[in-house]
């Protein structure tokens, strides 16, 4: 496994980083821990979670994921062996300050998280997307209070558009708060202009660690779509028609990004995973893309990721089918 800092920090993480979304959802609490250890096994470090996941499915309360990695973590005595990042922002109770980036929310939010996860620190906590309903003074205030109180050691963010991301900077430098020293956001080889476009510029000024989420598209460039038939018979894939096939020249360009993915795993002997998780740890700004699994098996061709090294021909080949400015 390969190690970088998480932008321009200290802090060494893994550079691929664990989701655990599935957890307590599509993979049950056997498989969870099968996975994690295989993940440290591997050398991995980071492992990302939410304590909303998973409570949009029917049943689930939300913080299930963070009890499984609480109960593994409690279990195997290894919470120093993990860099364990976590969000908040979405709802976890009802009343009106059952969601968001109050002050009220997040003080109690981050209790019920350590308690979850059976830890008295959080190594990175992460507003897992902006309030438009608080002030981003308040937000940053009540973060700086975690780290110095040593509830939290770094702060981060996910799922900010650039100009939201400036305003933290610039509120938080202002004020000799904590910052943010990472950033969350969707990016891979068929959704790349929401980061390219401006966040990119931003990370790279600020020195802020990517972390980036759906690096495989929610398995659109994992070799289960093809050109020319079905697509799968799941919501995940009504999700990546709308997401990467809804225009005609977008589609037309995320099939031929997905021809030339294949291709290159051909040549090299690899899966479809490893070309586009390779494509992206090139990249200098990423710090290290969210891979997921529901089992040990589904884990180890994004694990190989790491030992591909693609050439400036096959890098810039990539870049140019899915570039998003040609259409």
């Amino acid at each position: 496994m390969e190690y970088r800092h998480l932008g321009d920090t200290g802090l060494q993480v893994s550079a691929l980083a664990l989701g655990t979304m599935q957890f307590g959802w599509t993979a049950d609490e056997e498989n969870s821990r099968a996975v994690m250890d295989a993940f440290l096994e591997a050398g991995g470090t980071l492992i990302d979670t939410a304590d909303v996941y998973s409570r949009w499915i029917e049943g689930n309360p939300g913080g299930v994921s963070e009890k499984i990695i609480g109960r593994w973590m409690k279990d195997r005595g290894n919470r120093h062996d993990v860099i364990l990042a976590t969000k908040v922002r979405g709802r976890m109770w009802e009343g009106p300050n059952g969601a968001g980036l109050s002050r009220a929310h997040i003080v109690r939010a981050v209790e019920d998280s350590l308690r979850r996860l059976q830890t008295d620190y959080i190594d990175l906590y992460q507003t897992h997307s902006y309030d438009p309903e608080t002030p981003i003074d308040e937000t940053l205030r009540a973060l700086d209070d975690l780290v110095r109180a040593g509830k939290v050691r770094y702060l981060g963010c996910s799922n900010y558009p650039a100009w939201r991301l400036m305003e933290a900077l610039w509120t938080g430098d202002a004020a000799g708060l904590t910052g943010y020293v990472s950033l969350q956001p969707h990016y891979n080889l068929v959704y790349r202009a929401e980061f390219e476009r401006e966040l990119a510029e931003v990370v790279e000024a600020y020195g802020l660690g990517v972390i980036p989420y759906s690096p495989l598209a929610g398995g659109f460039l994992t070799g289960k779509y093809r050109r020319g038939e079905p697509l799968p018979d799941s919501a995940r894939a009504s999700r990546n028609r709308d997401r990467y096939l809804s225009a005609p020249a977008m589609a037309e360009r995320s099939w031929n990004t997905l021809d030339r993915v294949d291709q290159i795993a051909r040549a090299h002997g690899v899966d479809m995973p490893q070309v586009a998780l390779a494509w992206l740890l090139a990249n200098p700004l990423v710090t290290a893309p969210i891979i997921g699994a529901n089992g040990v098996d589904q884990l180890r061709p994004s694990l190989d990721a790491v030992d591909l090294a693609l050439d400036d021909e096959e890098l810039q080949a990539l870049d140019d089918v899915s570039d998003w400015r040609d259409s």
